[in-house]
């Protein structure tokens, strides 16, 4: 009985605790239980989200028909409405008319919107983003400031994107919104590169061709098995100083989000096929005419008769000579006019 008695007075006591008020909302008092019902009915919804993400993730692992991006798109989705659904009813739950509520959020609403302008707005890009489809998860991007990598996540505020180098970046959903996004892997996984190089004017264009095309098969990159997608070979410009092609080649999806790794690929094994084909990779040439030069220089004295060396070597000795004297002469003068105004001095 005394048990009893005792687990009586302490559950009077507790509810004497959640019973205080600590504020009012439109002559509806919220009590320390109404804040602790709020938080279990939140944390309820946030263990739904969880259970319920997990299980369709299960549900897409072994639905070959379901893509990966559409299964990422659900998840998030539901997450975000049974949040939301959870909020709702936390608030319900507080006896708070929802009409008034929604009047007094909307005031504040407007009041934060100002404030929080730039997170609204990534907030709506990223929903945009999982609806249209246009960025998924697994696509490799190119971003307008030259940023390339796989998507890795979609959030609420910004994107994951990793690039080759396993750098995890964070951007913005509004940038791939408002700015421009080049995406490699959107509908199809097959992309062509341009192989950029050149040779010496004089040289075998078929021969050139033959060499450049054999090492673009041999490189692991290049896509295979395909009539309609073979390597080409264009002659693209005739240069300063070389014949510029490019060489053309599809390549496999695997390669496609190694850009560098392929650019690489490619020109080690056109370097190599030139050099053993005897294929000069010109320089840069300039060609540089003097049109006139006062000074005899030294090919001109190589190339003239002796007799003219030796007169042009005596007319430049007595000219240093003459030099020479002439300034000895100024000298010996300047000297002569200082000892002159010493003595005017003295006297």
């Amino acid at each position: 009985m005394m048990m009893e008695d005792t687990a009586l007075t302490v559950w009077e006591h507790i509810q004497t605790v959640l019973s205080i008020r600590l504020f009012g909302v439109d002559e509806t008092g919220v009590t320390i239980g109404g804040i602790l019902q709020v938080v279990i009915i939140i944390i309820a919804a946030w263990l739904v989200s969880f259970v319920s993400r997990k299980s369709l993730q299960r549900y897409g692992r072994g639905e070959q028909r379901m893509a990966a991006s559409s299964l990422y798109m659900l998840t998030r989705i539901s997450h975000y409405v049974i949040m939301l659904i959870g909020f709702v009813l936390a608030i319900a739950s507080l006896g708070i008319d929802l009409t008034k509520f929604a009047l007094l959020a909307s005031a504040v609403g407007i009041g934060v919107g100002f404030g929080l302008q730039n997170l609204i707005s990534n907030f709506v890009a990223g929903i945009m983003l999982l609806f249209e489809k246009t960025l998924k998860v697994k696509d490799f991007v190119e971003l307008e400031s030259g940023v390339t990598g796989e998507v890795k996540e979609i959030n609420i505020r910004s994107t994951i994107i990793t690039t080759n180098d396993n750098i995890d970046i964070v951007v913005p959903n509004s940038e791939f919104v408002n700015g421009r996004v080049t995406n490699w892997t959107m509908r199809d996984t097959y992309r062509r590169v341009h192989i950029p190089f050149g040779v010496a004017y004089g040289s075998d264009k078929n021969l050139v061709k033959e060499a450049v095309l054999e090492a673009a098969n041999k490189v692991p990159h290049t896509l295979t098995g395909t009539s309609h997608r073979p390597p080409q070979v264009w002659l693209t410009e005739m240069g300063d100083s070389a014949l510029n092609f490019e060489l053309v080649a599809w390549l496999k999806p695997e390669a496609v989000n190694r850009p560098g790794a392929v650019k690489a690929a490619f020109n080690w094994e056109i370097h190599t096929a030139l050099v053993a084909a005897g294929l000069e990779i010109p320089f840069p040439q300039r060609d540089l005419h003097i049109r006139s030069w006062s000074k005899p220089s030294d090919v001109d004295l190589d190339e003239a008769p002796a007799d003219q060396i030796d007169e042009k070597t005596e007319e430049q000795t007595d000219e240093q000579t003459k030099k020479q004297e002439d300034a000895k002469a100024e000298t010996a003068d300047a000297d002569s006019a200082a000892s002159d105004n010493d003595a005017a001095k003295d006297i």
